[in-house]
């Protein structure tokens, strides 16, 4: 009698596979579709941006350098506006930088994304801050560079390999600001 129970017992299938793949299609069906309107989102808002003017080049010739710095660039706000991305003509991609600063102006150079010059004549504010573009990290842990472009007012910011290096880096810049401005106020 115990061989016939035992017989005819039978284990429950544990796995049902085909409802596992259907939700795993789906889940990736899911992130794919997120990952193409996050895509588009972006796509749009440079759409949006695209009165911005082109980006300036440094010149032949800037002189030499007063400051150097490697580091990461987080990215372009609107001034004041610390989650108003800029993505237009690349001022949204995060990427390495190495920046100088010339009496000519600040020379971006950013491996695999577009590199850019801000022309002293650009530059209003340089200040420390802790966010930009939705990135924060600790008090003054950025440096964050105010500049004019056409119209409008970016801020840009920036993060030194060494963050002690951004005290100078705001001093300096401020400094070089401050006697642009009474130049071209005695004129």
């Amino acid at each position: 009698m115990a061989a016939s129970v035992a017989a005819e017992q039978k284990s429950a299938d544990v796995t049902d596979w085909a409802a596992r793949i259907g939700w795993l299609v789906g889940l990736v069906l899911f992130v794919a579709l997120v990952y193409w309107l996050m895509r588009e989102g972006w796509k749009w808002r440079g759409t949006l941006q695209s009165d911005l003017p082109e980006l300036p080049t440094a010149p032949e010739d800037t002189g030499p350098a007063k400051l150097s710095m490697s580091g990461r660039y987080h990215g372009s706000t609107t001034a004041g506006q610390w989650l108003d991305r800029i993505v237009a003509h690349g001022l949204g991609t995060r990427s390495r930088v190495e920046l100088t600063l010339t009496d000519a102006g600040l020379d971006v150079v950013r491996p695999g994304a577009t590199d850019f010059f801000i022309p002293a004549e650009a530059l209003r504010e340089a200040l420390l801050g802790k966010g930009i573009a939705g990135k924060v990290l600790s008090e003054g842990g950025l440096l964050v560079v105010t500049w004019a472009h056409g119209d409008k007012l970016i801020d840009s910011g920036f993060r030194s390999d060494r963050a002690a290096e951004h005290t100078e880096w705001v001093d300096t810049l401020n400094n070089m600001i401050n006697k642009s401005t009474k130049t071209e106020g005695a004129r």
